[in-house]
């Protein structure tokens, strides 16, 4: 049996989840970062009430 290893991540930015306009401007940040050839993603942190733009690879 193998375990895997939890990847390191790199939050990239923060943005406020109440932000008037929902998750767009993480999404246009993850959109940005991924068209200079960043693996980017958003998630939703909950514990801080954000949205993280990370990304797996170390920066």
């Amino acid at each position: 049996m193998t375990t895997a290893l939890p990847a390191q991540r790199t939050v990239l930015e923060r943005f406020p989840a109440s932000h008037p306009r929902g998750s767009w401007p993480a999404d246009e940040y993850a959109t940005a970062q991924r068209a200079q050839g960043t693996d980017a993603r958003v998630v939703m942190d909950l514990g801080s009430d954000q949205f993280l733009v990370v990304t797996d690879t170390p920066q």
